[in-house]
């Protein structure tokens, strides 16, 4: 393409081809020859043009904003009429849409209405989600259709399994903590042998079931909500819709057995191992004979106790899986969506775990 100097007149010429290969390096010189000119009008001549397509078009369309603002108008003319029809389609279609008035400011019960209106709908969405998933894993008891076969083995595979190590190694190191911090409050009072009473309470009521659920949380619940959230983006969701599998049924009722079956475990074996824990330090640090350690700790403890940690653990399952599935479907957004889904999925499994530990709470030893 090419572009001659304005002449006296105020007419610039523009011939040759306007294509994709030609108008984006012209742009440089365009600029520069209506920078250099001295009228305040130009008629810019398309006559000579013999090839246009919708990249020229576009470029033709947006040449007078190339102009400085001394140069009031810049007109084009003497469009071939073998182009002029295609040139006046890609224009009308590449138009900019009219401005539209803003919205005024909502005002402050605007704004607290709208904001209680969403908190409302999210709750209810989380709600939903619970008695459906909760009604299709019992179901799925007697009805494995629409259910992957192997799953179950898998996910329960991916929260038991492979949660052993970590959950050991936590709850041996937790059980010696709590044994030195009991022991330097009941030393004062000469009564280290009720150390060992603290301990077997303490953790198989409280700090068995929730460290294993906090644990499994940071896991295998951050693990649901950005497989799920990641199956959303990539739109498998859908691709199951369109396979008439329910995507709820086939992705996340293994999920909830899984952990079902695998965190009241995990929490036993924590219960165990916290125990050995807190037995090794006792025997190393109180000089308490470990005959005398396992016989308070056999004796302070209830079936109660054990039942109450088994029944939270339990709870504990259930309110993670239903977390974790709600905030992978709540994914908005690409990579970084992934990530917001997996830490809300971990932040509210949390929180979940501490409310319902204060319920478990209240209901069973509230006096």
């Amino acid at each position: 393409m090419e572009l001659t100097p304005v002449d006296a007149t105020g007419r610039l010429r523009v011939s040759g081809v306007c294509t994709v290969a030609t108008a984006p390096a012209s742009t440089v010189r365009a600029r520069r020859l209506l920078r250099d000119s001295g009228h305040t009008q130009i008629v810019v001549d398309l006559s000579g043009l013999t090839q246009l397509d919708t990249v020229g078009a576009v470029w033709l369309r947006r040449l007078p904003t190339l102009a400085p603002p001394r140069i009031r108008d810049v007109s084009l003319v003497d469009l071939p009429a073998s182009l002029s029809a295609f040139a006046s389609t890609v224009q009308g279609a590449t138009a900019a849409p009219p401005r539209v008035a803003a919205d005024p400011d909502p005002g402050f019960l605007d704004r607290i209405g709208e904001r209680a209106y969403a908190d409302v709908s999210a709750i209810m969405s989380f709600l939903y989600l619970a008695s459906d998933l909760t009604w299709a894993s019992v179901v799925a008891l007697v009805r494995r259709r629409g259910i992957r076969p192997g799953a179950f083995i898998e996910q329960a595979t991916l929260v038991g399994a492979d949660g052993v190590a970590i959950v050991a190694v936590i709850m041996f190191l937790i059980g010696g903590v709590s044994t030195l911090q009991a022991a330097a409050q009941l030393r004062q009072f000469g009564a280290n042998v009720l150390v060992a009473d603290l301990l077997a309470i303490g953790i198989t009521r409280e700090l068995g079931p929730l460290m294993a659920a906090i644990m499994v949380a940071g896991r295998s619940g951050s693990s649901f909500a950005a497989e799920i959230s990641t199956m959303k983006f990539t739109e498998e969701l859908d691709a199951l819709r369109t396979m008439a599998l329910n995507p709820l049924h086939f992705v996340a009722v293994p999920k909830m057995w899984a952990m079902l079956l695998t965190v009241p475990m995990l929490t036993v074996m924590a219960n165990f191992i916290g125990l050995a824990g807190g037995t090794a330090t006792g025997v190393l640090s109180l000089d308490i004979s470990p005959a005398t350690f396992i016989n308070r700790v056999q004796n302070a403890l209830l079936l109660k106790d054990v039942i109450t940690g088994l029944v939270k653990s339990f709870s504990f399952a259930w309110i993670i899986t239903i977390v974790s599935v709600h905030r992978g479907l709540q994914f908005r957004g690409g990579a970084a969506g992934v990530g917001r889904a997996t830490t809300a999925a971990v932040v509210s499994a949390i929180f979940s775990i501490i409310v319902l530990d204060l319920v478990w709470g209240l209901l069973f030893y509230l006096r």
